[in-house]
């Protein structure tokens, strides 16, 4: 999935972009409001985290810019503290608002919210569940291990992409594992046979990818 970060303190935006990567999300940087909507028209965006106050265009400026043509969840940031901003913010029509400072991982949850991936994920006969991080077919639990579990959630939260052996390797193993890439291929074929044989597709060459050929 695809969020847009949003904010002109760049510091601020590379610590989000490390904690939202950490968690499978493919993410896009704007410094400004400007930048944010040439993302949007460029990218495909799922969740756009706006700050308020921004150059160019304000938060608010781009997110009813966004929800104009599209149905992108907008969730904004600000040191605002008066509740009619926060009136303001939700009636401009973003669907979530958080005031400053916050807490990385609180945004991560409303985030994760916003975009339903807190709920169990339903692919077919598999029920992935991230909060118990366990992975269910027929209702049954298939007792992945933790690498297992962690491999179906990148997956799942990038259904429909391939993603490759480095991808895995770093999100999954950490971005100081300097073992074999083949590593990954071991760990995919068992969570193949737990899962069935058809939910996870090769790309010979590039990598692997969820896809649910029922939707």
């Amino acid at each position: 999935m695809n969020v847009l970060l949003a904010d002109d303190e760049t510091l601020m935006l590379q610590i989000l972009k490390a904690y939202f990567v950490a968690e499978g999300f493919n993410v896009l940087l704007a410094q400004d409001g400007d930048e944010a909507i040439d993302l949007f028209y460029q990218h495909k965006v799922d969740l756009a985290i706006l700050d308020w106050m921004m150059p160019k265009r304000s938060g608010i400026e781009v997110c009813q810019a966004m929800k104009k043509t599209s149905r992108v969840k907008v969730l904004l940031l600000t040191a605002k503290g008066d509740p009619d901003d926060e009136f303001h913010a939700l009636q401009s029509g973003a669907d979530d608002y958080l005031r400053k400072p916050f807490d990385p991982r609180i945004l991560l949850i409303r985030a994760k919210k916003l975009l339903h991936l807190m709920a169990p994920t339903v692919i077919g006969d598999l029920t992935v569940d991230i909060e118990a991080q366990k992975i269910y077919r027929d209702g049954k639990d298939i007792l992945a291990t933790n690498k297992e579990f962690e491999l179906m959630r990148y997956l799942v939260v990038n259904k429909g992409h391939i993603v490759t052996r480095k991808m895995l390797l770093d999100q999954v193993w950490g971005f100081d594992y300097f073992g074999e890439e083949r590593t990954v291929d071991t760990h995919i074929r068992r969570l193949r046979e737990k899962i069935g044989e058809h939910w996870i597709r090769t790309y010979r060459g590039m990598g692997y990818a969820l896809e649910d050929h029922h939707e």
